[in-house]
Formats: C-alpha cells, sequence, structure tokens
C-alpha cells in the first residue's frame, strides 16, 4: 500500500510539472495581441496602408443594407507626421434602389508624443476633399460637393507593422446625398493599417 501511495504521489508529481510546461509552451506560442513597436512605425520616410470600415449594417424590416469603406494610403513627412490620400465609398441598398457614394480626401495624420507607449499612439487627423454620389432614379445624381473632417484616434500594434484602429471624428459635406463615413456629422470607425518602412531604413 506504501509502494502504491509513494508511485501515486509521483506520477501527479511528474503529470503537474508536464501540464505546467505544456501551458507555458502554449502561451508563449500562442497568437501575438501587441507589438512594442510604435515609435519605429511613426518614423519620417515611412509609409502607412490601409482602411477603414464603418457603417455595416443590414435592417430587416426596411431591407436596407449600408457598407463604408476608407482605403488609405499616406507618407511620414518628418516624425509622427503623415500626409496622405483616402478614398471615400458608400454603398446603400434598399428596397427599390441604390446610392453608390464616392469621394477623395486628402489627410494629415499626427501622432501625439504625449502619452504614446510601445505597443499603442493617439493621433489626431484632418482631411479636405470632394465626394460625390450617383442615386438610381434620383435628379440629385452625381452631386459633387466639398467634404471636410476632423477626426481623434487610437492605434493599436498587434504585429510588427500593423496596427487595429478605432477612430471617432465629425465629417460635413455640403451635399445633400451624404458621403463618406455616413452622413454628416459624428461617425465611428475601425481599420486595419499597415506600416512599411522607407528606402533608407
Amino acid at each position: 500500500m506504501k509502494r502504491f501511495t509513494v508511485i501515486t504521489c509521483l506520477l501527479a508529481i511528474i503529470s503537474f510539472t508536464a501540464t505546467a510546461q505544456i501551458e507555458e509552451q502554449f502561451r508563449q506560442r500562442g497568437p501575438q495581441t501587441t507589438a512594442a513597436v510604435a515609435y519605429d512605425a511613426v518614423k519620417k520616410g515611412n509609409w502607412i496602408v490601409g482602411a477603414n470600415i464603418a457603417d455595416i449594417g443590414f435592417n430587416f424590416d426596411s431591407d436596407f443594407f449600408t457598407l463604408n469603406l476608407n482605403p488609405r494610403f499616406g507618407y511620414f513627412v518628418s516624425d509622427n507626421a503623415a500626409l496622405g490620400a483616402e478614398l471615400q465609398l458608400g454603398l446603400d441598398i434598399y428596397n427599390g434602389g441604390e446610392t453608390f457614394r464616392y469621394g477623395v480626401t486628402p489627410f494629415a495624420r499626427y501622432y501625439f508624443p504625449e502619452g504614446a507607449a510601445p505597443t499603442h499612439r493617439w493621433f489626431g487627423e484632418a482631411l479636405v476633399g470632394i465626394g460625390g454620389s450617383s442615386e438610381e432614379d434620383s435628379e440629385g445624381d452625381k452631386v459633387f460637393s466639398g467634404v471636410f473632417g476632423l477626426r481623434a484616434g487610437y492605434a493599436h500594434f498587434v504585429a510588427s507593422n500593423v496596427a487595429l484602429e478605432g477612430i471617432l471624428g465629425y465629417t460635413q459635406t455640403s451635399s445633400d446625398i451624404s458621403v463618406g463615413n455616413g452622413s454628416s456629422g459624428l461617425n465611428l470607425a475601425f481599420g486595419l493599417q499597415v506600416y512599411l518602412p522607407g528606402r533608407n531604413q
């Protein structure tokens, strides 16, 4: 009986040790959720490429589907400051028709050194451009208008050159048909941005 107890205890200790080692290996090999690269990503000469997605939805009562997508590219003219352009693309599909929105908005983005950390950065952004829309069977078809907006956002780096972003902003257009991330006014968007090193990096 004593031998059985000793063997059982030894097996329990070995099993516990093996389980702890396996858990530690799994923890080390688990999916990467953060990367300490925020300072390097926003250096002069780097590029930013990505897209924001907002207002994805479907209303079952009115059969109304909406999607807004804003692909973008930019160049860091100095540390923390990037200039670029964003495409404003939107689609509404509803019972009896559809509306397609489009535009081009150059932007200036600044990443604040205050509150910065190795894994994330806060930023502000301004954009000014033109936009229009094409509404099926409408006299307002292909109306061009000025577009401007101000945004604040948070970039969290999940890999060496990839960040997930959340952006809260105000976008306004003089067109009667909305342009960009929804109607003129406040909007919330989420994006995936890739930070590419410049040739001299």
